[in-house]
């Protein structure tokens, strides 16, 4: 066996073009792994005016694991297709589709495609402790993040795009806290946020950005 030879200039250059080459990938390649849910339940569950009386915030979860049934569920009560026309359980400014739901997972983060109701790997990193500042975010198993396109939203000001835009990621906060209700989860809608540091983990485009956070699992007791 011949001994190892050192690099040559030229093999170092190619080797570290080669590097270079791997690290400027974007992380949209990422997203191409799918995981189909199952079909949504759309009947059942407690009447309206009960889920209404149950609805309520929680800060203290178990780390118990959510279903893939349980998470098709409220992913579609989230933002799901409930028409033909492809429109969603939740209204939207203008009819214009300006939010993505994320779920941040222990295996990853994950956007939800709702016209294919799959969740698509955006990130293989666990950053559920970068959705909030409060412990509880980092331990239970789900933290759902609405991200806004702002990119979407023309002839408006800065301002008035995070205002509609979290006004949007709002009704779809209140579709998740029904359905938490029904199904006796829990649940809280947060913007306790350290909103700069979650946008880079999350590597988003430019125009997106964060509107608010929502945690979601079983209550501790």
């Amino acid at each position: 066996m011949e001994p190892d030879r050192p690099f040559t200039r030229r093999q170092a250059t190619k080797a570290l073009a080669a590097v270079v080459a791997m690290a400027a990938v974007p992380v949209t390649t990422v997203a191409q792994t799918a995981r189909p849910l199952p079909p949504p339940r759309k009947e059942g569950g407690k009447p309206l005016m009960q889920a209404l009386q149950l609805r309520r915030s929680t800060r203290e979860y178990s780390r118990r694991e959510l279903s893939a049934q349980v998470l098709s569920d409220l992913l579609w009560a989230a933002y799901g297709v409930n028409r033909p026309s492809g429109d969603r359980t939740a209204p939207y400014w203008r009819h214009i589709m300006v939010i993505d739901v994320y779920a941040a997972m222990a295996d990853g983060v994950w956007l939800y495609d709702p016209a294919q109701h799959a969740l698509r790997l955006h990130l293989d990193a666990d950053l559920r402790a970068d959705t909030g500042v409060q412990d509880f975010a980092a331990t239970a198993p789900l933290d759902l993040v609405y991200v806004v396109h702002g990119e979407r939203m023309q002839d408006i000001t800065p301002e008035e795009r995070r205002l509609y835009g979290s006004v949007d990621a709002a009704f779809a906060g209140q579709n998740v806290y029904l359905y938490c209700a029904s199904e006796g989860l829990a649940t809280v809608f947060r913007g306790s946020i350290d909103y700069s540091k979650l946008a880079r983990a999350m590597r988003l485009a430019d125009g997106q950005f964060v509107a608010f956070a929502q945690t979601v699992g079983y209550p501790s007791s």
